[in-house]
């Protein structure tokens, strides 16, 4: 009987550390960490890094965040204070400062920048541009969301569209992805030039009205052209397309499977989510949605989007330079021996560059909050060779 009784006792314990084993390999009730070493970085190359972020060499940087194996293998905090950084920004009327001086698109507001009301959630400005076509990603694996090569106009009443040709009537929700759209927009300018068209369609009421109404100026699908407006306008075409607001939907079958209970999503003056830059997460949360990705779509071995879509996701549609191309909402920076390998990035306003480099199994996130002047070298591709060298440093040393 006491052997029987030790036996059970044995074979719940297996279970338990079996259950445990895998549950572990999943982030989904927080990260587990590691030693640099332990997962094949240097630990004195990351250091290095951190030194440089901290010194205030690249500005205002917030965060620096860096997963490999699934394991949290270096995490810094930069502390900066912002009510006194931009003490006379905040009080002076700009593109950057527009609508109510308090409100939450006045970007030098420190109860709304970079942090929500002093929380550890930080602006995604334009990384909410990647996360919202994750969202959409997920809608149509759940055969919720239409066809992407819809044309737009069919969730309008186009009596009240103005400009309408035969350029418009062909742009498809696919052209709103690429950022190849056409319309006649110019958001190349510094955000705090009051010339720059995303920040007048956010000193207006009606978002959706003052992106559709533009007249165009490209062939849909063949020029690429950075527009804030045209993510804007996916978040009104999910809304009728599939009666659901984007933030709930994103919230029950995005966030809360992959743990994430902590989040902050504007919304524009007529209510209408901003999915063009107006999320809020903290930095391991973030990750959790880039390691999705990594993971081909699988959490927690459950697949939350179609393993095709994250493929058409990053996959190059237009090539932007050498080394750079775009896909759907993410940015494609290719890098190594004859530029034959890809890392899949977000990119925000300010400074905020999450990245997965799939060759190393890593996701990386940096934050930072460079509104009103950047430094020349802080930037998606010198963090990049950053965190790659932690790779070759690691491996040289133990030849």
């Amino acid at each position: 009987m006491e052997a029987k009784k030790i036996n059970l006792i044995a074979w719940s314990l297996l279970i338990t550390i079996s259950s445990a084993i895998g549950q572990t390999q999943w982030p989904t009730n927080g990260w587990l960490t590691a030693a640099p070493a332990a997962v094949g970085l240097n630990a004195d190359s990351l250091s290095f890094l951190d030194k440089e972020l901290a010194s205030g060499k690249f500005g205002n940087v917030d965060g620096m965040l860096v997963i490999r194996h699934g394991k949290i293998a270096y995490e810094k905090l930069y502390q900066h204070d912002y009510r006194d950084i931009y003490k006379r920004e905040v009080k002076e009327k700009s593109g950057l400062n527009i609508g109510d001086p308090t409100g939450p698109y006045n970007y030098f507001n420190v109860w709304w920048h970079p942090f929500y009301h002093q929380t550890r959630l930080h602006s995604l400005q334009s990384v909410t541009k990647t996360i919202t076509s994750v969202v959409i990603g997920i809608a149509l694996t759940r055969n919720e969301f239409p066809d992407i090569n819809t044309p737009i106009l069919k969730f309008f009443d186009t009596s009240m569209v103005k400009n309408i040709d035969a350029r418009k009537r062909s742009i498809t929700i696919r052209d709103l992805l690429t950022m190849t759209a056409g319309f006649d927009w110019n958001e190349n300018l510094p955000y705090s030039d009051p010339n720059n068209t995303g920040t007048n369609m956010e000193a207006s009421y009606d978002w959706v009205s003052y992106v559709i109404n533009r007249p165009m100026q490209d062939e849909p699908g063949k020029v690429f052209n950075y527009n804030s407006g045209a993510t804007e306008l996916l978040s009104y075409i999910f809304r009728v397309a599939t009666g659901r607001d984007i933030e709930e939907y994103a919230v029950q079958y995005l966030f809360t499977p992959l743990g994430i209970n902590n989040y902050f999503w504007k919304r524009s003056p007529s209510g209408l989510i901003d999915t063009e830059g107006g999320l809020y997460l903290e930095k391991s949360d973030l990750a959790k949605i880039f390691y999705l990705y990594l993971k081909n779509g699988v959490w927690d071995n459950k697949q939350i989007v179609n393993p095709d879509w994250v493929k058409q996701s990053v996959t190059p549609f237009i090539k932007l330079g050498p080394n750079l191309s775009y896909g759907y909402k993410w940015w494609l920076a290719s890098y190594g021996t004859n530029n034959a390998k890809m890392a899949w990035q977000g990119n925000g306003f300010g400074g905020q560059f999450p990245m997965i480099i799939p060759e190393y199994d890593m996701v990386v996130v940096f934050n930072a909050w460079n509104i009103t002047s950047n430094s020349s070298s802080y930037g998606a591709g010198y963090l990049l060779n950053k965190v790659l060298h932690s790779i070759d440093d690691y491996n040289n040393s133990n030849k």
